[in-house]
C-alpha cells in the first residue's frame, strides 16, 4: 500500500521510515510468521538508511506478561517447538499445548527478547507513535525512560513496571485520545505534545470505521482492523513535511 516492500516482502523503501503502533499478537494465527517478517524488514530498511519500528501494544505486553485470553489454538501450535526446561515452573504450571508459547513469551524468553527490542513510543520528526496514547505524566516521564523500563522487564532484568503496562491510563492501554476525545482530552493531548515539542500523535488500540483525525488534527486514529479478526483492511497514513495524507 505505501510501496516500501515488493511483492516479495522485501524492502523497497529506501531510506523511508515507518513505524507500525502495536498488536502484533492475538486473534490471529500468523503471528510467528508476522512477527519474524518484521525483524527481517527492520534490518532491511535499516541497511538501507531508512528505519522499521513495530512498536509495543497492550497485547505485547500482555503476552510477556503470560495473559493468553486471546490466543488461538493455532496461536498456541505454531509456537509448540520453542524449547523449555522440566524445571521451569512458570511454564510447566500451563497445560502441554500453552508451554512452547509461554516459553517464547515469558521475559526473557526468545520471541520476548525479539520484542524487547521494540518501543513503546517514539518521535519522528514532529510526530509521537504510540500504541495507545502519551499523557502529559508520560510525557514529563520522558519517553526513553518508558522504553527502557518496559524493554528491561521483557528481557527479565526488572519487575514489571505497572504504570507503563498494566494501568488503563498507560500509554499501551489509555483511549483518550481514540475513544470519542471531549474537551478535556484535546487538552491533555495538547499539553503533551507541547512537553514533547510534537505537533502530533498517532495512535492504534480502539478500531475505528476508517482512519480519521480528532482534536483539529492533532490526533490520528489509524486502528481500522487490519487484523483479520476485525476485517482485514489496510491503511496508512504518510507524512512528508508538512503533508499528511491517507493511505488506504
Amino acid at each position: 500500500l505505501a510501496g516500501v516492500i515488493d511483492a516479495n516482502r522485501r524492502w523497497i523503501g529506501g531510506t523511508t521510515v515507518v513505524v507500525q503502533t502495536g498488536d502484533q499478537l492475538d486473534r490471529g494465527d500468523d503471528e510467528r510468521a508476522i512477527l519474524d517478517l518484521f525483524e527481517s524488514l527492520s534490518e532491511q530498511a535499516w541497511a538501507a538508511g531508512g528505519g522499521f519500528y513495530p512498536l509495543l501494544g497492550n497485547h505485547e505486553v500482555m503476552n510477556v506478561a503470560l495473559d493468553l485470553r486471546y490466543i488461538t489454538s493455532e496461536g498456541f501450535a505454531t509456537f509448540a517447538d520453542v524449547p523449555h526446561s522440566s524445571s521451569d515452573q512458570r511454564v510447566m504450571a500451563h497445560p502441554k499445548h500453552k508451554r512452547g508459547r509461554v516459553a517464547a513469551f515469558q521475559p526473557g524468553g526468545p520471541y520476548a527478547i525479539k520484542l524487547a527490542g521494540h518501543n513503546v513510543a517514539m518521535k519522528v520528526g514532529d510526530t509521537v507513535f504510540v500504541h495507545g496514547g502519551i499523557l502529559p505524566e508520560h510525557a514529563r516521564a520522558g519517553l526513553d525512560t518508558i522504553n527502557r523500563s518496559v524493554q528491561a522487564w521483557i528481557r527479565s532484568e526488572d519487575p514489571m513496571p505497572d504504570q507503563w503496562v498494566r494501568s488503563r491510563s498507560s500509554p499501551v492501554w489509555s483511549r483518550h485520545y481514540s475513544k470519542n476525545p471531549d474537551d478535556r482530552d484535546c487538552a491533555l493531548l495538547r499539553e503533551a505534545l507541547a512537553i514533547l515539542g510534537a505537533k502530533r500523535m498517532v495512535v492504534g488500540h480502539t478500531v475505528q470505521d476508517a482512519p480519521n483525525p480528532a482534536c483539529d488534527g492533532a490526533v490520528w486514529r489509524m486502528d481500522v482492523g487490519m487484523a483479520k479478526h476485525y476485517g482485514g483492511r489496510p491503511a496508512a497514513l504518510n507524512i512528508e513535511g508538512e503533508s499528511v495524507t491517507l493511505l488506504r
